[in-house]
Order: structure tokens, then sequence, then C-alpha cells
């Protein structure tokens, strides 16, 4: 087993692409490449040559840089199983429960449904990493195009049993909007009221919000916590059913 070294990379608009080195063998690989210069620019950068390609969802903003990436390096392409059709140039198909080695470092793979109907996670557990393209945000989750809330909540409830300390790679800087939002359902969270100053600092400074903690997730994600009674309250519920709670906040976060 070997950990690995993560180098975030801001593309698009809110975009965040990742190179992810395997310490033991130097073998490189690259998270939802949305466009393929910069990341290329940044491995030459670093001195790190890309081996792989790891693609959480067929979305063009996470497999656009794919193609000329290969092409540049003669790289591998992994991704989801479940949607081997829609992923340019895949090699590699995994899913749930399947092992990926990065050279040492391993990663569990998990079939995370929802936001579309193939879409995976991995989890580098040896070095408490997880990347979960457009399934789990910071404070938030992928809206649901392909998907129901039924297996959304099932997905998250997948990565909401990690470890506290699991970094949470998510695809996109969304954290500052998603936070405006969870205070209009859970507004009496005082972990929530701390992450949202804190966040509101680091954005002010031009600075990343992500990585995330699992720990910090559970806390004061919305999405994470429709089995709280706080949570049914503040979408005019009961309690109960969490997915009745879940679909209750989705809808509301779609309009908000």
């Amino acid at each position: 087993m070997s950990q690995i070294d993560v180098e975030q990379i801001p593309v698009l608009k809110d975009n965040y692409v990742y190179l992810v080195r395997d310490r033991a063998t130097g073998k490189v690989g690259v998270v939802d490449p949305a466009v393929s210069d910069p990341v290329l620019e940044r491995a030459k950068t670093l001195g790190w040559k890309i081996t792989h390609i790891l693609n959480t969802h067929h979305h063009g903003d996470h497999v656009g840089g794919n193609m000329a990436i290969k092409a540049a390096t003669g790289c591998t392409i992994v991704g989801p199983k479940a949607d081997r059709d829609r992923i340019p140039g895949i090699q590699i198909e995994v899913g749930d429960g399947d092992a990926f080695k990065l050279g040492d470092a391993a990663a569990e793979v998990f079939d995370v449904p929802g936001h579309t109907r193939g879409h995976i996670a991995y989890w580098f557990g040896e070095s408490d990493a997880l990347f979960c393209g457009d399934t789990l945000f910071a404070c938030g989750c992928g809206r649901l195009f392909e998907g129901t809330p039924q297996q959304m909540w099932a997905s998250l409830g997948k990565l909401r049993r990690l470890p506290d300390l699991t970094r949470i790679y998510c695809a996109h800087e969304y954290t500052q909007s998603n936070i405006r939002f969870a205070l209009s359902v859970d507004g009496g969270n005082p972990a929530l009221q701390d992450r949202s100053r804190r966040v509101d600092a680091l954005r002010a400074e031009g600075k990343p919000t992500v990585p995330s903690t699992m720990a910090e997730e559970r806390e004061t994600n919305p999405f994470l916590r429709a089995d709280q009674p706080a949570l049914a309250r503040g979408v005019g519920l009961g309690g109960g059913d969490p997915i009745a709670v879940f679909a209750a906040v989705r809808k509301a976060k779609d309009v908000f």
C-alpha cells in the first residue's frame, strides 16, 4: 500500500481537476479532466508523468480533456462500467466494490448513481482521500439529472459511512452558495453557522474551500442530514422517512 499526493487545479468557471500521484511508483492519475491544457502544463511544471485518467461520470466538464491528454501522454483511461458508452476513450471499466490500483496506491470504487445513472467515486483509504465528482459537494450534492431521490440518498449513505478524516475532493467550488441554501433549511445548526463564517473568510481571500472532511459534512451538509429531525422541520415535514426529507431538500435547492 502507498499514499498519494494531490494537486488541485482550478479550471473553467468553478471546476476542480486533480492530479493524484502515487508516492511509491510515481504513477499519476488525472481525476475528471474538464480540459487538457492546464492539466498538462501543471503536470509538466511538477515533473509528474500522467499515466491514467480517472473519470467519475460522463458530463463534458469531467471528460472534455480525456482524448487530448491521452494523445499527449499515452495514458490509460479508467471510468464507470455502468456508463462505459459515454466515457471517451475508456479502457478500464470499474464498478461497485472494485479495487483500482494507481501504482501501489489502492482505491475502492463505489457506484453512486443519482446525479447520473453511472456515477462512481474513488476512495483512497490509505490516504483518507475521496474523489466523488458531482455526487457529494462541500455542503451540497449533485442535481438529480438521471437518478431518483432514493438512489441519491443510498449513494450518499455509502459515502457518509467513510471515516471522519476522509478529505472530500469534489469537482466544483460551490461551497459558499451551498451554505447559503443550507442555512435556509438548517439555520439553527451552530456547526453550519461556524462553517459559513469560515467559508466566507476563505472566499474573501480567494482561497478554495475544497477539500472538506467527512466529519464536517456529516455535521453541516443538509443532504447528509435528511434523517435528522431538525432537517425535517426545516422543510416542513414532521420527520419519519429520510428519503422524503431528502427529496424535499433537493427540490428546495433546485429552486433556491
